[in-house]
């Protein structure tokens, strides 16, 4: 690659820098700058995932056991209040 190249390049590199910097000081996001999450937005994000996964495994089980919704709660209840789950 010659020196004119190298150049052009390094000066696209640097505007692209130079956009995405104006466009974080107006408060947005460029589409293709990876998103950094915070641990505690991790921690969250993984408990929302872990209870949708929960509610579908209860719903997969209800209808294959045929079972209202209603007696599931009931269970739920009774093992909660006898320490089964937490």
């Amino acid at each position: 690659m010659d020196e004119r190249e190298k150049l052009r390049k390094f000066r696209e590199l640097d505007d692209a820098f130079a956009d995405a910097l104006a466009a974080l000081d107006r408060g947005q996001v460029p589409r293709d700058m990876p998103t950094v999450m915070s641990a505690e937005a991790r921690r969250e994000a993984q408990q929302r995932d872990d209870q949708e996964a929960f509610e579908r495994r209860v719903r997969a089980l209800m209808q294959e056991y045929q079972q209202p919704s209603e007696s599931v709660s009931l269970l739920m209840r009774t093992m909660l209040s006898l320490g089964k789950i937490a």
